[in-house]
C-alpha cells in the first residue's frame, strides 16, 4: 500500500485535497478525526486529548488499510499531532512520538499558506501561518522524508499534487 500525507498548518486546504485525490486515483482517503472528536468533547482539549486523538486517527487508518485499497491519502498524521502538541504544551506525550518514528509515508505533501484563511471555530492560529509552515518543512527535512510543497490556487494545488502522486506511483 502506497500511503500519501497531506500535512501542513492550519486552514491550507488538506481536506479538500485528500479528497480530491482519493477521487483522482481511485484510492482510499482516511479524514482528520481531530475535528469529529473535537465537535463532541463539550470543553476546551487538554494534552490529553491530543493522544486520544492520535489514537483515533490510528484506528481510522488501521480500518482503512484492513481494506487493501493500494493508495491511501492521509489527511492529517502523526506530524501535525506533535507540532501541535508541543506548540500549545511544550511536549508531545511519547506514544505520538513513537508512532511518527513507526510512521510509513511514502510522500509528504506539504500544504503552502498562500490560500486565504478560512474562519472555523476549530482553527487558532491565522496570525502564525509561516511560523507553522516552516515548522513543518523544517520536520520533514529532519525526519528525512520525501515531500512536495504544495502552492498555488486550488486548482494548481491538485494539478501539482496529481503530479507529485503520479512520480511515486510511475517513478
Amino acid at each position: 500500500m502506497i500511503k500519501i500525507a497531506i500535512t501542513g498548518p492550519e486552514s491550507t486546504g488538506k481536506s479538500t485535497l485528500a479528497a480530491q485525490l482519493a477521487h483522482h486515483f481511485g484510492g482510499a482517503w482516511v479524514p482528520e478525526y481531530a475535528r469529529t472528536y473535537l465537535e463532541s468533547l463539550g470543553r476546551p482539549y487538554q494534552a490529553p486529548d491530543l493522544e486520544a486523538i492520535a489514537r483515533g486517527q490510528l484506528a481510522l487508518w488501521q480500518a482503512e488499510e484492513k481494506k487493501g485499497a493500494p493508495l491511501l491519502f492521509l489527511d492529517t498524521e502523526m506530524l501535525v499531532l506533535k507540532i501541535w502538541s508541543e506548540h500549545a504544551y511544550d511536549e508531545c506525550a511519547p506514544f505520538i512520538q513513537q508512532q511518527l518514528r513507526r510512521q510509513q509515508v511514502d510522500l509528504y505533501l506539504l500544504m503552502g499558506i498562500d490560500l486565504p484563511w478560512q474562519p472555523d471555530p476549530q482553527r487558532e492560529h491565522p496570525h502564525l501561518r509561516q511560523f507553522f509552515y516552516d515548522w513543518y518543512k523544517r520536520e520533514l527535512e529532519l525526519m528525512g522524508a520525501p515531500f512536495v510543497e504544495i502552492f498555488g490556487s486550488a486548482d494548481e494545488r491538485l494539478r501539482h499534487a496529481i503530479g507529485a502522486v503520479a512520480q511515486v506511483l510511475h517513478p
